[in-house]
């Protein structure tokens, strides 16, 4: 059974009528991003905002109308896509006003060349995207926990504990991506394998 990414009544409503095209790591980046999250929030020991399954976003849209136009371009893009590898590097941070920790991710060339040739397809289109920034200013990572309602003190505290570097690094090649979407509060996928 697929588990979802996000899970709780505030984080669909936020997300309502918003697609997401995701990777999930499942092997070595997975496992690590797993026990990163478990323990941030046994240190915390408070319940914190956080997603139920560790992803990869490449892109975000706020599309309700033209979903299916949109995942036709998103099927078009898988089927010459080559597998990507991901390789966590670090345990890190988005400082205030996000204060969101993270697992990031090394710039691996079929990473970089994933996000860049979506790009490309995008640029050719009007959808409606969401918080993307270029290549070179986008930092690849796996969201651990939201911790924008902490204190300066307490976020402090937590991400100067959580922040290393993880050696060795985790790494490990998915070869499907997700397009999500949210609709009538509840989280939908289709999968999409990648055949480059």
């Amino acid at each position: 059974m697929r588990r979802p990414f996000m899970d709780t009544t505030e984080q669909l409503t936020s997300l309502e009528g918003q697609q997401y095209l995701v990777l999930r790591p499942t092997a070595g980046v997975g496992e690590v991003y797993r026990e990163v999250q478990n323990a941030a929030l046994a240190r915390l020991g408070i319940p914190a905002r956080h997603p139920h399954t560790g992803h990869v976003t490449l892109r975000g849209f706020y599309e309700p109308e033209r979903r299916e136009e949109l995942a036709e371009g998103i099927r078009a893009w898988a089927a010459k896509q080559p597998p990507i590898e991901v390789i966590a590097e670090a345990v890190d941070e988005f400082p205030a006003p996000w204060q969101i920790l993270i697992v990031r991710l090394a710039r691996s060339d079929s990473l970089v060349s994933a996000y860049s040739t979506l790009t490309t397809a995008l640029d050719a289109t009007d959808f409606r995207r969401l918080g993307e920034l270029p290549l070179a200013d986008w930092t690849f990572h796996l969201s651990v926990l939201y911790g924008k309602t902490l204190d300066a003190a307490e976020w402090g505290a937590l991400a100067q504990a959580e922040s290393r570097v993880l050696r060795p690094a985790p790494a490990e090649v998915i070869t499907e991506a997700e397009l999500v979407w949210y609709q009538d509060g509840i989280e939908h996928a289709e999968v999409l394998p990648l055949g480059g």
